[in-house]
């Protein structure tokens, strides 16, 4: 498995904070002999720009890798430590570069040191957990990446679980829509029958004021009858 670039990169930027210590340190001693050192110094200033543009890379590879999740959180804040202190590194080199800060020989000592290149325990490791206590860069990515595969198949059975939901969600749609289109068909059935019960209402109402009305007439018709009858009938 191919390094981490990450941690590539952190370590050539160790170096080059560490030479510019030594170099730092090499023209205050010219200085103080009351020589000039020039060369030194066209050397110490480009190095503090190669310094600067190193830990402006890293601070992108760490973006990226945190945006990626191609490490864990954990991991993220244990490497942004460790720029952190790059970033404390730079400022004191470049105060001490100009003569405003503490001497090159006591920034040296906050750089890597020969039990560091050992492989003495790193002071950010102290607390990381137990189970990663110990293991080497590509090991420790190896988890990582199985951790991130765990929370991918975490993501996918979530991502089915929400997509079945939706689907349920759908088919109670357009159940409701079936339902509601019944109930429309209801609602005009109920209306056209009420319409045409009041037509036959209105209808029969016609009929019975008819048929009163003819009634009346007969009522009348009999007593004309009967009356002509006893105006006609001779009396003895």
């Amino acid at each position: 498995m191919a390094p981490d670039p990450w941690f590539s990169t952190y370590d050539s930027t160790c170096q080059i904070a560490q030479e510019i210590a030594e170099k730092i340190q090499q023209r205050n001693q010219y200085e103080r002999k009351g020589e000039k050192a020039p060369k030194l110094t066209v050397t110490i200033r480009a190095l503090l720009q190669n310094l600067k543009e190193k830990i402006a890379l890293l601070k992108d590879l760490l973006l990226r890798a945190v945006s990626t999740h191609q490490i864990t959180q954990l991991e993220g804040d244990r490497r942004q430590n460790l720029l952190d202190d790059l970033v404390t590194r730079e400022r004191l080199l470049l105060a001490s570069f100009k003569n405003e800060g503490a001497e090159p020989d006591l920034i040296r000592s906050s750089l890597m040191s020969e039990e560091a290149k050992r492989g003495a325990p790193n002071p950010w490791l102290f607390e990381e957990p137990e189970e990663t206590r110990g293991l080497g860069f590509d090991e420790i990515r190896q988890q990582q990446q199985k951790i991130i595969q765990e929370q991918d198949a975490g993501l996918d059975a979530l991502s089915s679980i929400i997509s079945r939901q939706k689907q349920m969600g759908q088919e109670i749609g357009n159940e409701l829509d079936e339902q509601n289109e019944i109930i429309d068909d209801l609602a005009n059935l109920v209306e056209n029958t009420d319409e045409k019960l009041h037509n036959e209402t209105r209808r029969v109402n016609m009929v019975d004021r008819k048929s009163a009305s003819c009634g009346m007439i007969m009522v009348i018709l009999l007593l004309l009858v009967a009356i002509v009858v006893v105006a006609v009938w001779p009396t003895n």
